[in-house]
């Protein structure tokens, strides 16, 4: 078990370093339903042609709802086509992800949270050999966690725990990462809801984190993290916005943000928005 108690919580003060040159380029946004689309997206490469998969609170299924499960975050999708949902509740020490094969069967592996691991758990991502799911934790963190992923790695079983195996230790603190995405073995685009901007100069960041190696679930990697841009935050209403769930399609190289308006312009302007690089 990977002790966590000492990497739960960073220290704010160090001062931030410069953000890089924005390197992405909004092409155009979708609206984002509020009840099925405002937490997380996938895109899903098998069977071809599928459509791209959104959660939101409308999707979560009664029998999960009724066990406690109440929260799904931003989902990811394997190249081999296995769909995974990161689910949390509001009491309790597990976390739960919820994985759809293939072939269309669903299956459940819970994770209990191991010491100073916070509840939440607000997306993953599987590494492009399939092999790793890293997760994420609400607040100001240094670490992103590893698993085996479920329904792929034979590490993995419904029936027993679903095991932490490392941590992605980052050079720079991050708040609130809403989702991430790989777009190489070793690169990560990820969405921050950060309200403060304290950390790197600006508010609801696009992060890029460059892994030191591909994770291999035998030991810890670094990451160095770049804030690349502001998330756009426009609505007819005034307030705050909430960034969401991201997706990168490695057969388009389009990335995909969501980001929900405020007040009452939840349900009438929230998008996904769309950018290419460069």
């Amino acid at each position: 078990m990977v002790t966590l108690a000492s990497a739960a919580v960073v220290s704010l003060a160090a001062p931030a370093p410069a953000f890089a040159a924005d390197t992405w380029t909004e092409t155009g946004s979708d609206r984002a339903d509020p009840l099925t689309e405002s937490q997380g997206l996938a895109s899903v490469e098998v069977p071809v042609n599928s459509p791209n998969r959104y959660t939101g609170v409308g999707t979560i299924p009664l029998s999960v709802s009724s066990r406690g499960w109440n929260h799904v975050g931003d989902p990811d999708a394997s190249a081999d086509g296995h769909y995974i949902e990161p689910y949390q509740r509001d009491d309790g020490n597990t976390k739960m992800y919820r994985v759809q094969a293939p072939g269309g069967a669903w299956s459940e592996y819970v994770h209990t949270l191991a010491p100073g691991e916070a509840m939440n758990n607000s997306w993953d991502a599987i590494s492009p050999d399939g092999q790793w799911m890293l997760s994420g934790e609400w607040g100001a963190m240094n670490r992103l966690l590893v698993f085996p992923t479920p329904g792929i790695n034979p590490a993995a079983s419904p029936s027993a725990n679903l095991p932490l195996v490392s941590q992605v230790r980052l050079d720079h603190a991050v708040r609130d990462v809403q989702g991430c995405d790989f777009s190489s073995p070793t690169t990560l685009l990820c969405s921050s809801d950060d309200p403060e901007g304290s950390l790197f100069g600006i508010t609801k960041p696009l992060l890029q984190i460059d892994l030191s190696a591909a994770p291999n679930g035998s030991g810890d990697v670094t990451g160095h993290v770049t804030a690349l841009r502001q998330l756009p935050l426009r609505s007819a209403c005034s307030g705050s916005f909430e960034a969401e769930g991201i997706d990168y399609d490695r057969r388009t190289g389009v990335l995909r943000v969501i980001v929900v308006s405020p007040g009452f312009c939840t349900v009438v302007d929230s998008k996904t928005y769309k950018f290419t690089r460069g």
